[in-house]
């Protein structure tokens, strides 16, 4: 090792691999390296929660690496000034214990920075500045998505509902969105579960259960991966749609327990698919529902604004729909002004 006590701090805000290779040989040129996450709890940044794991995750495997979390109430990075410089120097000292050998930073810090300025009797190690930035990165996360560590990723995941009553094309249409984007999607998990007596009009209490239980984990599996966009066919609210269409026995419970993964739910994009397009009996529809389509829909349509959901209505014959929905997508992508 070149140095004994190494320092190397940042907001990673977001963590990239930039941040990632800097971190790697940083470690690799220190006996111990203590990595110091600073956190503006005034600034509006990425939970420290959320930033310390993806540090952990970048630094498990290394046993000469210790986190630490500096905060600061700072209004902004320039109202963080010298006085706050010289303290949290001082915080950083006193836990650390002992001389700091080495200070690591990038490039784009000159000798009048906080790291330059506050341990001038440590050795300044300056990585050369790659050519990307946090500040690129919040602006624009979906066109520098290769700069993002995988365990990054699900914070910037997009996840697109679609939703609506029945035969009107959600499956469909959420294989086609997720082909056209290159993307991940999740299929109905009731679409199995609620044939397990051979019709949907027998199905017990526990299977209800199941399928809401079931959508969500299959929905947290999916993020894991760190896809851009996720398309969801279907959620806990139609569920719900169908504890009372079909009358479960457990209502009440069944819609305790929807009303709370749904509350637990994030959609960036619900798409509402209207009942225009022939309905298709495929021997497992309802045909009351078939009979009024529009009074069920709405039904369906009420449950998510009374839960605080916005969506975007998509109606039309298919290529219609389809046009729509990718348009709606892009705009989802498109970068902040």
């Amino acid at each position: 090792m070149r140095y004994e006590i190494g320092l190397y701090g940042g907001s990673f805000n977001p963590l990239h691999l930039g941040h990632v290779d800097c971190i790697l040989q940083a470690a690799s040129l220190c006996k111990k390296l203590y990595l110091v996450l600073s956190v503006g709890v005034n600034r509006g940044e990425i939970d420290a929660r959320v930033r310390y794991r993806w540090l952990y995750q970048t630094t498990a495997h290394l046993p000469n690496v210790e986190l630490f979390v500096l905060e600061d109430t700072a209004e902004s990075k320039a109202a963080y000034g010298r006085d706050a410089w010289e303290k949290d120097a001082q915080t950083i000292r006193a836990h650390i214990g002992c001389p700091i050998d080495v200070v690591f930073c990038g490039s784009d810090y000159g000798p009048d920075s906080f790291w330059s300025q506050c341990y001038p009797e440590s050795t300044l190690f300056r990585f050369p500045r790659n050519e990307i930035s946090s500040t690129q990165i919040r602006a624009n996360p979906y066109g520098h998505w290769e700069w993002l560590p995988t365990f990054v990723r699900p914070y910037y995941t997009k996840r697109v509902l679609l939703t609506g009553g029945e035969s009107t094309g959600k499956s469909t249409l959420t294989i086609h969105l997720a082909r056209r984007f290159n993307a991940t999607y999740i299929e109905e998990a009731g679409r199995v579960l609620s044939e397990r007596s051979g019709t949907d009009l027998l199905m017990l209490p526990e299977d209800f259960t199941e399928i809401l239980l079931q959508q969500k984990l299959n929905s947290m599996q999916a993020l894991q991966s760190g896809p851009m966009l996720l398309f969801e066919d279907t959620d806990a609210l139609i569920t719900q749609f169908y504890l009372h269409f079909l009358q479960d026995a457990n209502l009440e419970q069944n819609k305790a327990l929807s009303d709370a993964i749904d509350a637990l739910n994030h959609y960036d994009l619900i798409l509402f698919l209207e009942p225009d397009v022939p309905f298709v009996q495929d021997g497992g529809r309802s045909e009351v529902i078939q009979a009024d389509r529009t009074q069920y829909s709405e039904q369906i349509k009420a449950l998510l604004t009374t839960h605080g959901h916005t969506f975007r209505c998509i109606h039309g014959d298919y290529w219609e729909r389809y046009t729509q929905a990718v348009q709606a997508v892009e705009e989802l992508l498109a970068p902040t002004p």
